[in-house]
């Protein structure tokens, strides 16, 4: 392929990006940054990742039903969660509880960009369950996704020789579980009776409670009550990614799911979450800037992200 043949379908994916679902799930991933960020911030602090897990999903349940009600979609919600509540119970819990108290658990072990780098193995584990079921293996996006693979391995290096392995896979380990974990939960329920991505948030938020409520009684009983700088950050959570980023990826994810390349590379926009996420530290945390090393894994996330937008998804309406 020529030089102008390339620069030329460079353009036009982006313009099909700026116009489509990829643009929607690069503004969740802004969003969802905020996650690493404010969760690094509070272990930090020396907050407990038990309150920093559930005061998330217990906080947007205020929020998401009062956006759900004003767009006149609760009963749709309410008839749902009436017809399926086994259903929604257990892929809510898979997709909203083993993903997010992992990632906060692990946010304890390591940087938030770290835990942010380690996340986008979801890419890879959401092409995989496409392809187990049934929706075929795209090889090129597959392979694009492998990039990214190589460079959260590169990340990990700087982390292992100054901390070790066995507190690297602290990290690894628990961000593996919820990587696989967040897309089975939301292919499970994708399209579910009609529920539109900002419905989806709120059921699945509804369906996890059981868990939350959980592990606040744990938190309650052995941490005492959050203090309040740790009850405003994860409002902040709550607002910035539980509903603004999950409602916009849900969104994006709504509106390719009929073609499994395009859903695994609008799930590959959450490659983006890195540098947003290397960012928001710096500012706020002040953490230690990744080394060579380091640098050269997230220009190999970032390298991923672009080969996925070089073929734009071809189902963008709705």
């Amino acid at each position: 392929m020529s030089v102008s043949a390339t620069v030329r379908r460079l353009r036009v994916a982006v313009g099909a990006a700026i116009r489509g679902p990829m643009l929607l799930g690069v503004a969740a991933a802004a969003c969802f940054a905020s996650t690493f960020v404010l969760n690094r911030w509070m272990s930090v602090a020396g907050g407990s990742w038990l309150w920093s897990a559930c005061l998330r999903f217990l906080l947007m349940v205020a929020p998401m039903t009062a956006l759900v009600w004003v767009r006149g979609g609760l009963p749709g919600v309410a008839a749902s969660l009436r017809a399926r509540p086994g259903v929604w119970l257990l892929w809510s819990t898979v997709g909203f509880g083993l993903f997010y108290a992992p990632v906060t658990w692990a946010g304890d072990a390591g940087a938030g960009w770290l835990v942010a780098s380690t996340w986008q193995l979801t890419i890879v584990a959401g092409i995989v369950i496409g392809a187990l079921g049934g929706g075929g293996l795209p090889r090129r996006t597959l392979a694009a996704s492998l990039l990214i693979v190589a460079g959260v391995a590169l990340a990990q290096v700087q982390h292992a020789e100054g901390t070790g392995w066995r507190t690297a896979l602290r990290v690894v380990l628990p961000v593996l579980v919820a990587a696989v974990a967040y897309p089975l939960g939301n292919r499970r329920l994708l399209g579910l009776d009609g529920l539109d991505g900002a419905q989806r948030t709120l059921a699945m938020t509804v369906g996890s409670l059981p868990l939350w409520l959980a592990m606040a009684a744990v938190a309650g009983a052995t941490a005492g009550p959050p203090p309040m700088s740790q009850l405003l950050r994860c409002l902040a959570v709550a607002l910035l990614s539980g509903v603004v980023a999950t409602t916009l990826f849900f969104r994006a994810t709504d509106r390719v799911r009929g073609d499994s390349a395009a859903l695994g590379a609008v799930e590959a926009t959450q490659a983006a979450e890195v540098p947003f996420t290397l960012l928001g530290e710096a500012l706020l945390v002040g953490v230690a800037a990744p080394d060579g090393a380091g640098w050269a894994g997230l220009g190999l996330v970032v390298t991923g992200l672009c080969f996925h937008a070089l073929r734009p998804p071809r189902h963008a309406a709705g």
